[in-house]
């Protein structure tokens, strides 16, 4: 652990960002000057570093105990915090714990305890009963999205985590969302509440209905497809029953794409997103889940492949395309004997035109079987590629460093010679095996 707090602005150096904005700065005053902060802001507008820099600044280095506890809804949000805080080189140990991996791996990295703990409720509760870390210096509680954690069927839940947190000084909750009743056993207290929802720049977003003939909307939902072409866009799905059903038929129509729903196992969730990140996947079809929380690349459109149940979920699965400056399409398709809810009015499109374009992907995602832990680097994974594998620079895709392994997208067609040249060599002084996922 480093013996000083980073600054913010070597933070930000880090980041290679220039300037906070408007809701970042806001926050940052409101964060240092008072105990409790709501903080409303679309999705993409960078909440997760307007509540990390301030509260980076309130934690004791000398602590050997957990200082911050950062409560998210989904273990996605969890891991892309935890990624957030590593990037920003804070010194300051971070875990995340979730469902969907072993309880004493948790364990493990509990022994010394982090000075922040990110983690989904149900797992966070368990630590909670079983004493694994202390409680005494956590002065600090963050629910980002509360909505969704605080939401009916999770109340009580919460209601748990926060009664056994006896010290806490400083509460700070994020959400994309209006309007959430905030329960009483919160704590709150004399907050302000920065809200950007209703402020945004003009959105550049177009929403369009798309209607189709035939009841299960697959033909149609092809024609969108190949009208857009090779560009990064979400299918959504109520059910994941839906989406195999979709999924079966865009692999009938040789259209690539990867899946994302709740009942995945963890370890196929991450590779799906790592994959549509990196180019892999230009589609990928998905629940509600990956509305928003999640670290996924500017989107160029998004499909309503089924209708959304309710508003809220109409605008979330929105705002992951037009996101900030850029332009965005929502669209929206439609059984023509199907009623469209109310909170959806969108001009019907007639000249959708399918180019019978061919989607495809020039990239394949390999794995490594080494990461940080072995002090691997980037730069290290990226020699490797360039000297045993004979990569040209540009043929480098992105590479996503973990914990325990690592992921380089490279050129398909080069993908099993590099697999063949690299595989059961010597990164750092581990062997590491190289595979195609």
């Amino acid at each position: 652990m480093a013996n000083q707090i980073k600054s913010q602005q070597a933070i930000l150096d880090k980041l290679n960002i220039s300037a906070l904005n408007p809701m970042q700065e806001e926050a940052l005053l409101s964060i240092t000057s008072v105990e409790n902060t709501v903080l409303l802001s679309p999705t993409g507008t960078g909440k997760t570093l307007a509540f990390l820099l301030p509260t980076l600044q309130t934690l004791d280095i000398k602590s050997k105990h957990v200082q911050l506890l950062i409560l998210v809804p989904s273990r996605e949000l969890a891991i892309q915090i935890e990624q957030v805080i590593r990037e920003m080189g804070t010194g300051f140990k971070a875990n995340a714990v979730y469902g969907g991996r072993h309880f004493s791996k948790d364990k493990i990295e509990l022994a010394h305890e982090p000075a922040i703990l990110i983690g989904t409720p149900g797992r966070v509760a368990d630590h909670l009963r079983r004493k694994t870390f202390s409680v005494n210096q956590l002065k600090t509680l963050i629910l980002d999205e509360f909505d969704k954690s605080l939401e009916v069927g999770f109340e009580e839940e919460m209601s748990q985590i926060i009664s056994s947190l006896p010290f806490i000084k400083r509460r700070i909750l994020t959400s994309a969302t209006k309007d959430m009743q905030i329960p009483r056993f919160v704590g709150l207290k004399d907050e302000i509440i920065i809200d950007y929802l209703g402020t945004s720049k003009a959105s550049k977003l177009e929403i369009k209905t798309v209607i189709s003939q035939d009841k299960n909307k697959l033909n149609t939902l092809v024609d969108i497809l190949q009208s857009i072409g090779n560009k990064p866009g979400i299918i959504f799905c109520n059910y994941k029953d839906t989406i195999s059903f979709v999924s079966d038929y865009l692999n009938k129509n040789n259209i690539p794409h990867g899946t994302f729903y709740g009942a995945m196992e963890q370890v196929d969730r991450e590779r799906a997103l790592i994959k549509f990140r990196n180019g892999t996947h230009q589609v990928i079809i998905a629940t509600d889940l990956a509305a928003r929380g999640l670290d996924i690349p500017e989107l160029n459109y998004i499909i309503h492949y089924q209708l959304p149940l309710k508003a809220e979920e109409f605008t979330h699965r929105n705002g992951r395309t037009a996101r900030m400056n850029s332009e965005g399409t929502s669209y929206v398709l439609q059984w023509e004997k199907e009623t469209l809810p109310d909170f959806i009015e969108a001009p019907i499109l007639t000249d959708l035109e399918s180019k019978n374009e061919e989607i495809t992907t020039n990239w394949s995602t390999l794995f490594i079987s080494g990461g940080r832990k072995d002090k691997i680097s980037k730069g290290d994974i990226a020699g490797l590629f360039f000297k045993q594998g004979n990569l040209e620079k540009n043929e480098l895709g992105i590479i996503e460093l973990k914990q325990d392994c690592a992921f380089i997208s490279v050129p398909k067609l080069k993908a099993q010679d590099l697999i063949e040249k690299t595989n059961n060599t010597r990164l750092k002084k581990k062997k590491v095996r190289v595979t195609l996922i």
